[in-house]
């Protein structure tokens, strides 16, 4: 965990220091040659590379907090789980929860919703001022009281 932890502050970005947009998601795409792509899917997205080239698809119909969490959750696979070679893609959302599927859920829940948020707010403020899904905000919670990010 350490090691993600110090790979993920490298990006310098704010991650858990700030909620991440999607303006944020685009720069670190860019820096690291990701091309996305949003299309109407029958997933909510996926990773995927190929011949050494990253990619990741969103659809393109998502409610704007669910796509951003999908991006972030795509993003995580890239940073996490990216093969040295081959080709692999990693679906959101089909089969069962993997520790792959739960890191990148953990990843994009904190790129949403920072520290400060659950030291200064309570779970309803972030729901009603920010939108954001009820069940979110309650795994958020779970990951700070559990482990401290």
């Amino acid at each position: 965990m350490r090691f993600f932890l110090e790979k993920i502050e490298a990006l310098g970005v704010g991650w858990n220091r700030r909620p991440l947009s999607e303006a944020d998601f685009y720069v670190l795409c860019r820096r690291h040659k990701i091309t996305v792509q949003e299309m109407s899917l029958r997933v909510s997205g996926f990773y995927y590379s190929m011949l050494g080239r990253h990619f990741i698809a969103i659809d393109s119909r998502l409610p704007p907090a669910k796509k951003l969490f999908v991006m972030f959750h795509e993003f995580a696979h890239f940073l996490m789980h990216a093969p040295d070679n081959g080709v692999t893609a990693n679906f959101h959302g089909i089969g069962r929860k993997t520790r792959k599927e739960t890191e990148a859920d953990l990843f994009a829940a904190i790129a949403l919703i920072p520290r400060c948020w659950l030291e200064t707010r309570t779970a309803y403020e972030i729901v009603t001022e920010e939108g954001i899904d009820p069940e979110l905000v309650d795994e958020r919670f779970r990951i700070f009281k559990y482990r401290g990010i």
